[in-house]
């Protein structure tokens, strides 16, 4: 039976801690921390070879899954039970289950490898659209993600939820100067635009080693990184739509990427 301790006080630095991770993206920085919240995306970083640094369940949890509290401590290095009331004041969401792990935030080095498709995200900011494109990259088989570092953080509860863990199964890089990457990489990078200028995505010969690019909600693909590319490809629209949503707009590019 795997150790733990019961905290009861609200002032427990623990607490505190796993609040500051839960809230603050500057903090999980500079920790170099983040906080996984639930029972099936706790057991998919586990099978993922995620090991926690703290992990903490609630009474009622603990009673109703001990084994999987057990198993969840074995891969734990400090474990606490803690009142329904303490964990809700901890917890990211309105119904929690009552169960939350503090991990390493993985090492984010980009090995490029030119047998596989990437997709690139631009300073993408909300977390929804984040973690609807990494469900949509991992169902059709993109062998990595590169984010920029002024886009919306991967390791947020939002986009964990969103991404339905698939944050954590992804190879997922963050770079403060993609245009670089690209070009250190020697990658065929393109970008996903509304232009009327550029090439139909349908006339596109996607090869192993190319980068799909996809912009901010507002303001598209930045100069710079339209500057990198080798093509600008756009995806022809008949309706009096303007745009589509990024989400949308990504699942398609990744369909014709990989297809």
């Amino acid at each position: 039976m795997a150790v733990f301790s019961e905290i009861s006080s609200k002032d427990n630095k623990y607490l505190k801690y796993v609040s500051k991770l839960q809230t603050s993206a500057k903090f999980r920085n500079t920790e170099q921390k983040f906080v996984i919240e639930g029972l099936r995306i706790c057991l998919d970083a586990m099978q993922n070879h995620i090991s926690f640094e703290v992990t903490l369940v609630s009474e009622t949890f603990y009673d109703k899954f001990k084994k999987e509290s057990e198993v969840f401590f074995a891969n734990s290095r400090l474990n606490f039970k803690i009142k329904d009331s303490l964990f809700q004041k901890i917890s990211d969401t309105k119904n929690p289950q009552g169960v939350i792990a503090v991990a390493e935030i993985p090492e984010n080095k980009f090995v490029f490898d030119k047998s596989k498709k990437y997709v690139a995200l631009d300073n993408i900011a909300d977390p929804s659209n984040l973690g609807a494109v990494s469900r949509t990259a991992e169902a059709l088989g993109v062998g990595g993600i590169v984010l920029t570092n002024d886009g919306c953080d991967p390791y947020s509860p939002k986009v964990l939820r969103a991404s339905m863990g698939t944050i954590l199964r992804m190879p997922i890089f963050v770079t403060d100067n993609l245009p670089m990457l690209i070009k250190s990489n020697n990658i065929r990078a393109i970008s996903c635009v509304v232009d009327e200028g550029a090439e139909k995505i349908g006339d596109i010969k996607f090869n192993n080693g190319d980068m799909i690019i996809i912009g901010n909600e507002a303001n598209g693909v930045t100069n710079d990184v339209k500057d990198a590319s080798e093509i600008l490809i756009t995806i022809p629209m008949t309706g009096r739509a303007e745009s589509l949503n990024a989400a949308a707009a990504a699942a398609i590019a990744i369909y014709e990427l990989t297809k």
